[in-house]
C-alpha cells in the first residue's frame, strides 16, 4: 500500500524559524523603528569626533594662553612652581611652540612614561577624525595625547601640547551616553510620527482596498464591497477608482452570466417540448407539398428551409449544451443565395427596408451554411428594426458588399439607419447589455459575433453615425467565384416582397 504524501511544508506566519510579522501594519512599524534608529546611529561618530575635537581645541587656547605668561617673566623664564600652576589649570602637561622653525618647550612637566599620539588638529582626514573618539574610548588605560594646532594669541607656526587623555575618555562615555539618550528620544518620536502619517496614508487605504476585495470575493452582491472613493488624486485613489471600475464590470459579467445560465436552463426544459413541436409542423409541411395550390407550393421551400434550421439548431442545444455553439463545418457558400434567404427571414421587402445586393451572383464564401444565415438575419433584422424605429414610413436601404483581400473575405453590411448610440458602442457585443432598444436583449450580435469567431474570423463595427452604420464581417480565406449565370447581375436591388413572419 503507498504511503500518503506529506504535508507541504507550511509558509509565511505558519513556518517556523525567523519571525517576520505577517501585517502590513506591524511591518511598517517595524522598518521605520528600523530606519530611523540607523539614522540616529549614523549621526553618533561625527557627533563624538566633533566633541573630541573641541575638547582638544579648549586645552591649546588653554595652553595657549598659560603660555604667554613667561612672555612677561624675566629672561622669558618662570619658576618651576608657576610652571607647574599654569600647567595645571590648563590641563596639560608640556607646552611647545615653534617660530620661524624653531621649536621652544615653553612649558614643561612631568616626564612621560609613554609614548604620547599624536592628533593633528590642522589636517585630519575624515576617516581618522570619525575614528579618533573610539580610540580614545578603547584604546586602554594611563594614554598621552599629543595636539598640534594653529595658535590664535600667538605669532607662530603651531602651538603642541601633550595631555593625558584619561578626562577627555570619561567625558566622551558621558557624552555618548547622553547623546544615545537623546538620540532614542528624536528616534521614538521621528519614527512614531512616520508610521502615523504612513499609516493613515497608506496602510489604512490599503487595508481598506484588501477588505472590499475580500468581501466581493466571499460575496459580489454586498453592499459593503463596493470600494468608497476617498477623492485622492494619488496611486491610492488611482487604485480605488480602478477597483471599483472592475468591480462593477465583474457585477455586470456575472449577472450576464448568471441570466445566461438561467436562459440555458429554461431552453433545455423546453427543448424537448419544442422539438416535438416542429416534429408536428414537419408532418404538416409534408401533408402541404401534396397541395396544388400556387402560392403553397411558393411558400413550401422556404417553410421547409426554416423548419430544418429550427430542428437542426434545437438538437444542437441538447447536443452541445445551453450556451456553447456548435462547431462551424464551413465549406464553399454563394454568398449571393445565402444574403436571400437571409433577407427573407429578417422580413425585408421592396417597399419597405430593402437590400440592396452588391455581390454577384458567383461570389462565394467560405462558412457554415446555417451559421452564415444567423449572422445575416441578426444583423439585417437589427438594422430593419433600427431604420423602422427612426422612419414612420419604415423605408431604408441595407447594402451588402463583398472584398476579398490577403486570404480573407470582407462582407461588409451597411444600413442608412439612425447610427448605434455612443453609450451603447462599448458594449455592442456583450449579452444583455449590448441593445439600444428597451424591448431588445441584446443578444443577436453578441450570438453573430461568436459565430464568426468561431470560423476563425470576427464582427467589427467599422463606422456608426448619422448618414448609418456598417458592420464588417471577416471570414478566413478567399474562394474563387465561379463562372456567372447569365441572369445574375451584380449590383441587383431586391424587389420581390417577403411573406410576413412572426417576430422574433
Amino acid at each position: 500500500m503507498a504511503e500518503p504524501p506529506s504535508p507541504p511544508e507550511p509558509s509565511g506566519p505558519d513556518r517556523r524559524g525567523f519571525f517576520w510579522p505577517g501585517g502590513l501594519s506591524a511591518r511598517l512599524l517595524i522598518l521605520t523603528s528600523l530606519f530611523v534608529l540607523f539614522g540616529g546611529a549614523l549621526i553618533v561618530p561625527p557627533t563624538l569626533a566633533a566633541f573630541e575635537e573641541q575638547w582638544l581645541l579648549d586645552r591649546v587656547r588653554a595652553a595657549e594662553l598659560a603660555s604667554l605668561a613667561t612672555e612677561v617673566a624675566p629672561d622669558v623664564v618662570v619658576s618651576e612652581q608657576l610652571s607647574s600652576e599654569l600647567l595645571e589649570v590648563a590641563g596639560v602637561e608640556w607646552v611647545a611652540i615653534q617660530s620661524d622653525g624653531v621649536r621652544r618647550l615653553v612649558l614643561r612637566g612631568n616626564n612621560m612614561s609613554r609614548t604620547p599620539y599624536l592628533v593633528d588638529l590642522r589636517d585630519q582626514a575624515v576617516a581618522s577624525w570619525l575614528a579618533a573618539p573610539f580610540q580614545t574610548m578603547f584604546g586602554g588605560e594611563g594614554r598621552m595625547v599629543r595636539v598640534v594646532a594653529e595658535p590664535r594669541f600667538r605669532d607662530a607656526e603651531f602651538i603642541e601640547i601633550v595631555a593625558p587623555d584619561a578626562e577627555l575618555r570619561q567625558e566622551l562615555t558621558a557624552y555618548l551616553w547622553r547623546l544615545i539618550a537623546v538620540t532614542a528620544f528624536v528616534s521614538a518620536m521621528a519614527g512614531g510620527l512616520v508610521y502615523l502619517s504612513l499609516n493613515l496614508f497608506l496602510v489604512r487605504p490599503m487595508q481598506r482596498i484588501t477588505r472590499g476585495m475580500e468581501l466581493f470575493r466571499t460575496d459580489p452582491d454586498d453592499p459593503r464591497a463596493t470600494v468608497k472613493l476617498s477623492g485622492r488624486r494619488d496611486e491610492i485613489g488611482r487604485a480605488e477608482v480602478e477597483l471599483a471600475l472592475m468591480q462593477g464590470d465583474l457585477r455586470a459579467a456575472l449577472n450576464a452570466r448568471a441570466r445566461l445560465a438561467a436562459l440555458g436552463e429554461a431552453v433545455a426544459k423546453i427543448n424537448h417540448d419544442l422539438r416535438n413541436m416542429l416534429t408536428s409542423a414537419q408532418i404538416a409541411s409534408e401533408r402541404l407539398a401534396a397541395s396544388a395550390d400556387p402560392d403553397v407550393s411558393r411558400a413550401l421551400p422556404r417553410l421547409e428551409r426554416a423548419l430544418d434550421r429550427a430542428v437542426k439548431l434545437a438538437s444542437h442545444v441538447l447536443t452541445y449544451g445551453k450556451t456553447q455553439e456548435a462547431p462551424p463545418e464551413a465549406r464553399t457558400v454563394s454568398l449571393a443565395e445565402a444574403a436571400e434567404m437571409a433577407a427573407e427571414e429578417a422580413r425585408l421587402a421592396p417597399d419597405g427596408v430593402r437590400l440592396d445586393l452588391q455581390v454577384a451572383a458567383a461570389d462565394q464564401v467560405l462558412a457554415d451554411p446555417d451559421q452564415l444565415h444567423r449572422i445575416l438575419v441578426n444583423l439585417m433584422r437589427n438594422a430593419r428594426e433600427a431604420i423602422e424605429q427612426q422612419d414612420k414610413d419604415g423605408r431604408g436601404v441595407i447594402t451588402l458588399s463583398l472584398r476579398q483581400d490577403d486570404g480573407l473575405s470582407l462582407v461588409r453590411l451597411s444600413d442608412d439607419g439612425p447610427g448605434v448610440p455612443a453609450k451603447v458602442r462599448e458594449r455592442l457585443f456583450l449579452p444583455f447589455t449590448g441593445s439600444g432598444r428597451a424591448e431588445g436583449a441584446g443578444l443577436g450580435l453578441a450570438i453573430a459575433r461568436e459565430l464568426a469567431q468561431g470560423h476563425g474570423g470576427d464582427l467589427s463595427l467599422v463606422e456608426s453615425g448619422a448618414a448609418g452604420t456598417t458592420f464588417e464581417l471577416r471570414l478566413p480565406g478567399a474562394p474563387a467565384a465561379l463562372a456567372p449565370a447569365p441572369q445574375a447581375k451584380a449590383g441587383r436591388t431586391r424587389r420581390k416582397a417577403a411573406p410576413a413572419a412572426p417576430k422574433a
